[in-house]
């Protein structure tokens, strides 16, 4: 974990890939329990430390994490999120390249709640919900090219689903058509940057998460 920044009512995070945001059924220590270690320790906080998680992200991905520090800022984040006021941007590695370099994707996903996994169809079904987002080809390399994603909704598994189903599953993303893992269980998925007004303050907030350092995220990410 890398903190990005904070201050008195949020704390926003780089998670590594294989960290999980908040507890479920594996019983591994979730992220937001280290923040909270963290801050405890940090601030010499008696007693229990509150924190709030206003949004996840797959336990494959790595990236930006955005928490509440106070509860405060958690109704207005909640709130904020729920409205797409917080506008994220992902960068994605993949294999194949898209019909055409830049563009908007809509698709109808239909989660399977036993599989974990989300299903995209070109018109609506029973079940579905809308999903959107743009993409853009920002680089290329010798087998692998990086896409640039802005999600312009929030839906499970969006990106990796709406990728592959126009043929461009994300590197290492088996679920999702990928032929083969990478070596340490992620994906190739990144959580990039993160903007949005600061729910108290109002003071425009933009951050961005450090590129893995992994050689191909490092020789395909565009030099600054």
């Amino acid at each position: 974990m890398k903190v990005i920044y904070e201050d008195n009512h949020i704390i926003i995070v780089s998670k590594e890939s294989g960290e999980i945001v908040q507890g479920d059924k594996t019983g591994d220590k979730p992220l937001s329990e280290i923040v909270k270690e963290y801050i405890k320790e940090k601030y010499q906080k008696p007693g229990e430390v509150f924190l709030g998680v206003v949004h996840r992200l797959d336990r494959p991905v790595a990236g930006l994490v955005v928490f509440a520090r106070t509860s405060k800022a958690l109704a207005r984040l909640n709130k904020m999120f729920a409205e797409g006021e917080v506008h994220k941007t992902y960068w994605a590695i993949v294999a194949e390249s898209p019909q055409v370099s830049e563009g908007t994707l809509e698709h109808w996903l239909v989660r399977n709640e036993k599989q974990n996994k989300s299903y995209a169809y070109d018109r609506e079904v029973p079940h579905s919900k809308k999903a959107v987002l743009r993409y853009s080809i920002i680089s290329h390399g010798n087998h692998y090219m990086l896409a640039e994603v802005e999600l312009l909704t929030g839906r499970h598994h969006q990106i990796r689903c709406q990728l592959s189903k126009i043929g461009c599953p994300i590197k290492g993303d088996l679920k999702y058509g990928a032929p083969r893992s990478n070596p340490d269980g992620s994906i190739s998925l990144l959580s990039r940057r993160v903007e949005f007004i600061h729910p108290v303050s109002k003071q425009p907030i933009v951050v961005e998460a450090p590129v893995p350092a992994d050689n191909l995220w490092q020789a395909l990410a565009p030099k600054e």
